[in-house]
């Protein structure tokens, strides 16, 4: 069967998030957006591991689901056309800071755990090791290589993925305190990683630029620190429904069993350019060079972005696929859309609104934005977001790049487009 997993997201234990991340709302959520397997993110945490140990119970193998007592929330909430069957698997993002080679390294990574016993024997080996109670994502002074094999030892089917691999500050291929190959981090284990997570700020074509990344497959998630973030980034199966055949689906790269990656427009990712927020410097990577890496109003140096670094260690053309590539689909939220046509912020009530009712007469987030005829849209909502979602699908959209921890800013109409009031308010007529 088909279905969308995000499988990186947050738990409200972890820092900067939102205290609804919990179970009941992770549901909610995950599916308004469409998605149909969710990590639980956090799930070394003791406090976290505790409360999903009480609200989860088996489904399909490797699979939990909500407790009927603690899904009652969504169940009343949710729109008809939205209501899905929801299914976690255990999974933890680690921050690793440890010094390799004279400099000190910054790598965050996934770990996934197909039972609560392999989980809590990772978390018993972690423990030993570091505070894995002050923060949901842990920061532990522990070598990646080290991280793989404790993960390794705890079931056959546990396994880890680098985490969106070209963040400037924390990945195995950042430009602050990353390396420049999977080798250097993992050593004589990196026989034992089979995906990499490209993260917000790169797509898969960024990532084919490189022959040394070929052996992996690549997956894409939210990363969500709230739940309404869920899906803006997801990674689309077609295999038997349990965690044992997405295991297979990463893991044998002949399965056919992965299908794609659902991406953000690499551009609106917080790190694609390089640039200095402070002084609100954004620069392409020819500026950078320019520059000299410095900064052209207070002539500090600039955080390194992502597409400067993927051209750092690239050694192929723009376009070249890896041999083991899958179709990639670049979205844009749909309050971004909602947002960019009512020319107000995509958190204002108006937009929510509108993106709540539109959810309730057409169905998910994620059918909408990429299933959906354009023709059902426009009877529902007007040309104007059907006009949007259709320049989306086709990439026609501008987008200032992000750099330095800001996130680049869309326009998908400009001052030609004219739409007529009917056409613009079918929603609300």
């Amino acid at each position: 069967m088909k279905f969308f997993t995000d499988l990186h997201i947050h738990s409200h234990f972890s820092r900067a998030t939102s205290k609804a991340l919990n179970l009941e709302n992770l549901s909610y959520w995950a599916q308004l957006k469409g998605i149909q397997v969710i990590g639980t993110g956090d799930c070394i945490h003791p406090g976290w591991l505790n409360e999903l140990k009480k609200k989860l119970e088996p489904a399909e193998e490797g699979f939990f689901r909500l407790k009927p007592e603690y899904d009652k929330f969504a169940r009343d909430t949710l729109p008809k056309a939205c209501r899905g069957e929801v299914r976690f698997i255990l999974s933890s993002e680690i921050s690793n800071i440890y010094k390799r080679a004279d400099k000190v390294r910054k790598v965050h990574h996934v770990i996934f755990a197909p039972s609560f016993e392999a989980a809590e024997r990772i978390q018993f080996q972690l423990d030993q090791i570091g505070n894995i109670k002050s923060d949901g994502r842990p920061i532990l002074g522990l070598d990646s290589r080290d991280l793989l094999e404790i993960v390794l030892e705890s079931d056959p089917l546990s396994f880890l993925v680098p985490a969106h691999i070209w963040t400037p500050w924390f990945s195995v291929l950042g430009s602050k305190g990353g390396f420049n190959s999977l080798d250097e981090c993992f050593g004589d284990l990196t026989r034992h990683i089979f995906a990499l997570e490209t993260g917000l700020s790169s797509d898969p074509l960024m990532n084919w630029r490189l022959s040394q990344l070929d052996p992996y497959v690549l997956i894409s998630n939210s990363d969500a620190h709230s739940p309404a973030k869920l899906a803006r980034e997801a990674t689309i199966f077609d295999t038997e429904f349990s965690y044992p055949a997405i295991y297979r689906a990463l893991s044998d790269r002949e399965d056919p069993g992965l299908l794609g990656t659902i991406e953000f427009f690499p551009e609106e990712g917080k790190y694609h350019y390089d640039g200095h927020r402070l002084c609100k410097t954004r620069m392409h990577p020819k500026d950078t060079i320019a520059q000299k890496g410095l900064c052209s109003v207070c002539g500090k140096p600039v955080t390194i972005g992502v597409m400067s670094r993927v051209e750092e260690l690239a050694d192929c053309d723009e376009g070249r696929k890896s041999p083991h590539w899958r179709p990639f689909y670049s979205l844009i939220p749909l309050t971004e859309i909602i947002a960019d046509v009512r020319g107000v912020g995509p958190n204002s009530k108006a937009v929510q609104k509108t993106y709540q009712e539109v959810m309730a007469k057409l169905g998910s987030e994620l059918y909408i934005l990429q299933d959906s005829s354009l023709k059902e849209i426009r009877n529902v909502c007007g040309s104007m977001i059907s006009e949007g979602i259709g320049r989306v699908r086709e990439g026609e959209v501008s987008i200032a790049a992000g750099y330095d921890g800001e996130y680049g800013k869309v326009v998908i109409f400009n001052k030609e487009d004219s739409f007529s009031s009917k056409e613009q308010l079918t929603l609300f007529s």
